[in-house]
């Protein structure tokens, strides 16, 4: 922690939360703001829906790529002119993605948009480290996860008016525009969270350490894999949506935000939850529940989806309380996982993004695809993913047993 923290942000933690959620907000903007507009960005563009799926993938892999570095780059010059940076490049790719004349230029925009988008949440979770102790530190976590949540359900309602009332590209040059506007912003008010005592050498021997001890400690792999594989569970239907709630539950595009209301809901409930648990409850006890709920829910909407064809009266509800699991835990674990290693919380951020996002990534351009076609598909492959988590925590668990157990102080 900083430790001039309360002279760097003297404003309302709440504030602070605020903006570090608004660079968080950019990725699930860049992926949802266009769901709705893929059917007529194929037709003008002459793509078939595998090449669409690339848009999608291409974004994705480019964030877990660069998420690698985003993080340990801060490390060394800072924080605030990696945000800043990140943001110049996203906004550039955005207007190349809305200047896009072939399924191809829009593919390598997009995965411009993503190898600039990580800079915001990779560096958010460092600076929430930088300014807080652990306590407080997880109810701003929570507070972030609650206002990021408020992006995917927009994004979905904006892209879908952009779309039927201009046209795909608008929805492009509205992202270039928050880009804009997010640079502005944090070029304004984010001050830099680093302390120089803190800083890492900008070397290739250094950073190369840094990547060697973490990724050879396994409980900092188990924990990314805790996090970062069980949020495909619901992530796995935000990519499917086009085919999921288009054809599946036969929603217009304009009535995708539905799906995208109730599933936020559910996040910002979760993280709400886990705020409220901050300095109350041990952090294993929180990870539990918030992994029992997902178990629990991931088999009954396996067992709904083999018994009864799947409606849009009760298919929705399923992922929603899905998310809720999720998001009770992410920030518990999250902040084990940036405490694992003090010296180096921006390349830990940088390399659980990097496994989260190439599971995405995994997930987007292979497994969507495959299972996509059927609800029954989707709901087994959600139950997998989470499984894949389960397992990753409840091993740690076991081998580390004192990790989480204790209630950290809201001052220490």
């Amino acid at each position: 922690m900083n430790p001039d923290a309360k002279q760097i942000w003297k404003a309302p933690r709440w504030a602070l939360a605020v903006l570090l959620a608004v660079l968080g907000m950019l990725g699930p903007f860049s992926i949802d703001t266009y769901l709705p507009a893929f059917s007529g960005i194929a037709r003008s563009l002459g793509a078939t829906p595998v090449e669409m799926q690339q848009t999608l993938s291409a974004y994705l892999f480019g964030f877990a790529f660069m998420s690698l570095f985003h993080g340990a780059l801060s490390d060394s010059v800072g924080r605030r002119p990696v945000v800043l940076w990140g943001l110049a490049a996203f906004t550039v790719a955005s207007a190349g993605c809305a200047l896009s004349q072939s399924i191809g230029q829009l593919v390598f925009f997009r995965a411009m948009q993503g190898l600039s988008t990580g800079a915001g949440i990779v560096v958010a979770r460092a600076v929430v480290r930088d300014m807080f102790p652990p306590a407080q530190a997880q109810k701003v976590m929570s507070q972030i996860t609650i206002y990021f949540g408020v992006a995917p359900a927009i994004a979905p309602i904006i892209g879908g008016w952009l779309f039927v009332h201009m046209d795909w590209h608008s929805i492009f040059w509205f992202l270039t525009a928050v880009g804009v506007a997010l640079w502005f912003a944090n070029f304004k008010l984010l001050p830099e969270t680093l302390h120089v005592s803190h800083r890492q050498p900008l070397k290739v021997s250094n950073l190369m350490q840094g990547y060697w001890q973490l990724g050879m400690d396994p409980r900092f792999l188990l924990l990314a894999l805790a996090s970062g594989i069980p949020f495909n569970g619901m992530f796995l239907y935000v990519l499917s949506a086009p085919v999921f709630l288009g054809e599946h539950m036969a929603l217009a595009p304009t009535q995708f935000f539905w799906f995208f209301v109730l599933t936020i809901s559910g996040i910002m409930a979760g993280a709400w939850v886990s705020g409220r648990m901050a300095g109350k409850l041990p952090p294993k006890q929180q990870i539990k529940y918030g992994f029992l709920i997902m178990l629990l829910i991931a088999v009954i909407n396996l067992v709904a989806n083999l018994l009864f064809k799947a409606h849009a009266s009760w298919a929705l509800f399923p992922i929603s309380i899905f998310a809720f699991g999720w998001a009770m835990m992410v920030p518990v674990i999250t902040l084990l996982v940036l405490d694992l290693h003090p010296d180096r919380r921006g390349m830990a951020s940088s390399l659980q993004s990097f496994v989260g996002a190439s599971a995405n990534g995994v997930v987007a351009g292979v497994i969507a695809p495959l299972v996509m076609h059927s609800t029954v598909a989707l709901a087994a492959s959600s139950l997998a993913m989470m499984c894949v988590g389960l397992v990753a925590w409840v091993f740690m668990h076991r081998r580390w047993p004192d990790i989480g157990r204790s209630v950290a102080h809201p001052d220490h």
